[in-house]
């Protein structure tokens, strides 16, 4: 029986624990049926919701229970493709809790702690992020360095691809957020493996982080410099670096994406290849009132600086955004404006929402976009 019918059936002949304990063993939740997927919890409750990110949506959608039972489902169109992030709220004698979803084993962790996935109908994880036992690891070093520019000492990482040599030439890679790329995105893994596969050249790394994002990742004037004119100097004396724009790119996402191209604005023709995920590009048609709120008021202005005069920036700039994030309006009414500098830009879109997932899974496309390896050479 199919599972959808199975839960009518439980309505209709009555949810008793054997056949209810029978539904949930020989299912896998969430059940998704070509576009329909069905969320099941099971437990004491006086009422779950289900809390997803996907904007547009109601944020929050009552499970319905099924009589006389601890069962409760909810049934919802979700379109192929996609991958969702998701809790349930579980209210329970005047008290709510968030919690993951026991019947499911895909999680996705993040900075604030984890989600509950669901990988609707045709969404697989690329097999390029998980451990490939025959590709070589590189290696992962500790970079330390005091910035003039920000006034004090900052630490990141510097990844060494397996094959380094010192006789060598590389492409820089500079990315915000570079601990968490590491941790939330398995970048090490998905380098590891690109280079592996010959879809990228070897290249060198520089994971770097910020106690105040936030503030230095909106269009701040001390961030772009220490980015521009102390860290890639530095990292030019210590490694074997192409010195010239086509080997250098700024890479990051949401803020992060903000302050690869604010950077790349302030120094253009520097950076000449870009990488930037879920930019939270934040803008005002009419007014200067920032729906966003105060923390968006830098990037904001900005933004609408550059629509008001968008210049090439760069020679290459990749950029990606869910259709679930609210930012995707803002995403697509930028690429026109960055396209018709002359620039060359790629945009592409997922069923996804604002997270370290999503932005893993467009690794593979922007990187050898921007940075293509022998086989990819051959093939573009």
């Amino acid at each position: 029986m199919k599972p959808r019918l199975a839960i009518d059936a439980l309505i209709a002949g009555g949810a008793d624990l054997s056949r209810t304990k029978a539904f949930l063993k020989n299912n896998t939740f969430p059940i998704v049926e070509g576009t329909s997927v069905t969320f099941v919890w099971f437990g004491h409750a006086d009422a779950v919701h289900l809390r997803h990110w996907i904007f547009g949506l109601e944020v929050s959608n009552e499970l319905v229970r099924v009589p006389h039972s601890d069962l409760f489902y909810l049934t919802l169109e979700i379109p192929p493709l996609s991958r969702v992030e998701y809790k349930f709220e579980i209210h329970r004698g005047g008290q709510s809790a968030w919690i993951e979803d026991p019947l499911n084993r895909n999680r996705a962790r993040d900075p604030f702690g984890a989600n509950s996935v669901l990988q609707s109908d045709g969404y697989e994880e690329p097999s390029w992020t998980r451990h490939d036992p025959f590709a070589r690891p590189g290696t992962l070093e500790p970079l330390v360095f005091d910035s003039k520019a920000l006034g004090g000492r900052r630490h990141g990482q510097i990844y060494l691809p397996a094959r380094f040599r010192r006789t060598r030439q590389y492409p820089l890679l500079v990315v915000h957020d570079g601990s968490d790329y590491l941790k939330y995105a398995g970048m090490k893994t998905v380098l590891d493996n690109l280079i592996h596969r010959l879809e990228i050249p070897d290249l060198i790394v520089a994971f770097t982080d910020s106690p105040d994002r936030l503030r230095e990742y909106a269009n701040d004037e001390a961030h772009a410099r220490f980015v521009t004119e102390e860290l890639v100097p530095e990292l030019t004396a210590r490694f074997p670096l192409i010195d010239r724009p086509q080997g250098r790119c700024l890479m990051g996402a949401s803020f992060g994406g903000v302050a690869s191209f604010s950077t790349a604005h302030r120094y253009p023709g520097f950076w000449g290849r870009l990488l930037v995920q879920s930019g939270s590009f934040a803008f005002t048609d009419i007014g200067k009132r920032n729906r966003r709120g105060p923390l968006f008021d830098r990037v904001v202005e900005f933004v609408n600086s550059y629509r008001a005069e968008p210049i090439a920036v760069s020679e290459r700039m990749f950029v990606s955004c869910g259709v679930y994030e609210s930012l995707i309006y803002e995403n697509r009414s930028l690429v026109p404006i960055l396209d018709a500098t002359g620039m060359q830009v790629r945009f592409v879109e997922s069923r996804d929402g604002h997270n370290w997932e999503n932005w893993r899974d467009r690794l593979r496309e922007g990187l050898s976009w921007l940075f293509p390896g022998p086989l990819m050479f051959v093939y573009e």
